[in-house]
C-alpha cells in the first residue's frame, strides 16, 4: 500500500488514498473536537446541513447529493433518528422514502452552526488562506476528473 508507483512520474510516491484518508481523518477530528459541544460528529452536522433545505429530499436523492451508497447512508441516519433529528416518511409515490429534519435537529444544527465556523477558521487559520485556496481547487479539479459511481 505505501510503496512507491512505479507506473506514475517518479516524484509521486505512496499511495494517494492513503494520504487522502489520513488527511480527511484529521480534519474530521479537527471538526469533532468544535463540534462536541453541540453533541454532534462532523458527519452529523453534514448531514442536517444538507436537510437543512426547504423540501425534504428522498433517500436516493440525499445520497447522491452526498455521493453515498444508500445502505452507507443508512447507516449514518439511523443514530440521527433515534436521537429525534430526522424522521423519514414514505415519499410521494409510494416506493421511495423522504428523510425530514425535526425541529430537535434543526435546533441541534443551529447549536452546531458557531462551533462549525469557529473550526472552520480555526483551520484555515492553521494551514492559512493560500492553502485552503489551493487545497479547495485540487479537491474540484480531482472530483471534475474523477466518475461518480
Amino acid at each position: 500500500m505505501m510503496a512507491s508507483d512505479t507506473a506514475g512520474p517518479p516524484s509521486v510516491t505512496g499511495c494517494t488514498a492513503f494520504r487522502l484518508r489520513k488527511l480527511s481523518r484529521r480534519v474530521s477530528q479537527h471538526y469533532d473536537g468544535h463540534l462536541a459541544a453541540a453533541g454532534l460528529r462532523s458527519t452529523q452536522f453534514s448531514l442536517l446541513s444538507v436537510l437543512m433545505g426547504d423540501v425534504p429530499p428522498t433517500l436516493t436523492q440525499l445520497a447522491d447529493t452526498l455521493e453515498m451508497d444508500r445502505t452507507t447512508l443508512t447507516r449514518n441516519l439511523k443514530p440521527l433518528a433515534t436521537a429525534g433529528w430526522v424522521r423519514t416518511s414514505v415519499g410521494d409515490d409510494g416506493r421511495s422514502r423522504t428523510v425530514h429534519i425535526t425541529e430537535e435537529g434543526r435546533a441541534r444544527w443551529r447549536a452546531g452552526r458557531p462551533l462549525w465556523r469557529e473550526a472552520q477558521r480555526s483551520l484555515h487559520t492553521a494551514l492559512g488562506l493560500p492553502q485552503v485556496e489551493r487545497l479547495h481547487q485540487a479537491l474540484d479539479d480531482a472530483l471534475a476528473h474523477l466518475p461518480a459511481h
